[in-house]
């Protein structure tokens, strides 16, 4: 017997003949601690047995870890603490037991109950960024909500509007309620009792906000609001919309004068109009709301007025990587979906799995996805560590944004005729797929941002 040693390793690989076929098979000496979490053989043993390269153990009998299946998982992640992982068992768990059971009868629906939220809010899932004197959980921790979208896309269900809510509203009320206004929505905000929205795109403006034509005008104490809008994800069930207006006209400078204004339901002249019948995202509802005569209270200004071009600026970093999030999600549970269907998919006596071209597609489809959640992780730490600038975000959201793309159209063809069948998951999430490379700033608007940012 032979003995190899690693230079710098604290294993010892020696050869040895095989009475079966007098080759030479490798096989390991372990001289570490067993990796397995749930090894009580902690000790730095040094056994005599021998596995061949195939079956390596650990000195206790456990499967030496870079022997061990993958079974797809992604590579390892540092983003998430065990608090996280707590978190996301809570999730799942719900997810598993109250939502998966009735998200069929939703998606006829077209839209979530409200109740929806209630019991959200009674878990927790609402409030993690509100501060603890409202009954929220004080972290200031995006990863939270990145966990959220994670879940959602493995279980292969959407919770209407939700994201909008936490990854985009709710930070308008964390950076600029004033102590009056926390007062009065936080509680709300954090155990599911207010449900809010955003009120930025308008007929015929697109992403072009400088040009809105909603106005509001001061009148005493109220201003009195009049337009309409479009496109407004959560519109429904929301019972606080933030509605960007113009509020006075600056000659020379479009950008100035634009103020937010919470708009509060019940409030007359306040309408939610029809719900827009989408090619995907069909439970989470898209409605139109007009204003009419809407007199809002001065004290329903959030931040100061005339300002808001500046905050809804300032915001979009993380509202471009919450797309993003759930890009990387949905890619993964598509490739997921996939996987399983070609294994139990036949063709020409086999499983389709077995066929080169299905290996080669999801191998690559693999790789673009670790790129693709590597460049993501990234950016979430940077942005819970306050550093995650404009560019960043947009070079994030383009490249997560059209990776999915790709992966959804590839997996679906893969599917062959089902997977333009509805009843198939992969249909959905190739319909759910298409507008991330549009709402939140389109890959165009991504690529003039990322442009300008190399001096061209």
């Amino acid at each position: 017997m032979i003995g190899l040693d690693w230079s710098g390793s604290d294993r010892t690989v020696v050869m040895r003949r095989s009475a079966r076929n007098l080759g030479k098979v490798p096989v390991y000496r372990t001289t570490i601690n067993c990796q397995n979490p749930s090894c009580i053989n902690k000790q730095n043993l040094v056994p005599y047995t021998e596995y061949p390269y195939d079956q390596r153990q650990e000195v206790c009998g456990h499967p030496w870890p870079g022997n061990r299946p993958r079974n797809g998982e992604l590579m390892r992640r540092t983003l998430y603490s065990s608090d996280h992982d707590a978190f996301r068992e809570l999730v799942r768990t719900y997810l598993e037991k109250e939502v998966v059971p009735h998200f069929e009868q939703w998606r006829q629906d077209t839209q979530v109950p409200r109740s929806l939220f209630l019991e959200l809010g009674r878990l927790g899932l609402l409030g993690m960024a509100i501060p603890t004197e409202f009954g929220g959980g004080g972290q200031d921790d995006y990863r939270y909500n990145a966990v959220i979208q994670e879940e959602t896309a493995r279980a292969g269900v959407t919770l209407g509007g939700l994201r909008t809510h936490l990854d985009v509203v709710l930070p308008y009320f964390l950076g600029l309620a004033d102590d009056a206004q926390q007062a009065r929505w936080f509680p709300g905000l954090a155990d599911g009792r207010l449900y809010s929205a955003i009120a930025m795109s308008e007929p015929g403006t697109g992403t072009d906000l400088a040009g809105v034509r909603t106005r509001a005008t001061l009148d005493g104490s109220e201003y009195v609001l009049n337009g309409a809008k479009t496109f407004i994800t959560g519109g429904l069930h929301a019972d606080l919309v933030i509605v960007l207006a113009r509020t006075s006209t600056e000659s020379g400078d479009r950008r100035s004068g634009l103020s937010l204004l919470v708009v509060e339901k019940g409030m007359p002249g306040y309408t939610v109009g029809r719900k827009l019948d989408k090619l995907g995202l069909t439970v989470q509802d898209t409605v139109e709301l007009a204003f009419s005569d809407v007199r809002v209270p001065a004290e329903n200004v959030l931040g100061e007025a005339g300002r808001a071009f500046s905050y809804l600026t300032r915001n979009l970093a993380q509202e471009r990587l919450a797309i993003a999030v759930g890009s990387v999600a949905q890619a993964r549970a598509a490739i997921d979906t996939t996987v399983s269907y070609v294994q139990t998919r036949t063709a020409f006596g086999q499983p389709i799995a077995q066929f080169q071209n299905t290996k080669f597609e999801l191998a690559a489809m693999a790789a673009e996805l670790e790129a693709g959640q590597a460049m993501l992780d990234t950016a979430v730490l940077a942005l819970v560590e306050h550093e995650l600038d404009p560019v960043d975000a947009a070079k994030v959201k383009l490249f997560c944004t059209e990776m999915q793309g790709r992966v959804v159209d590839r997996c679906l063809q893969l599917h062959g005729g089902y997977g333009y069948v509805l009843e198939y998951p992969i249909a959905r999430l190739y319909a759910d797929a298409r507008v991330a490379r549009i709402y939140g700033g389109t890959s165009e608007v991504m690529k003039l941002i990322i442009s300008k940012s190399l001096g061209l």
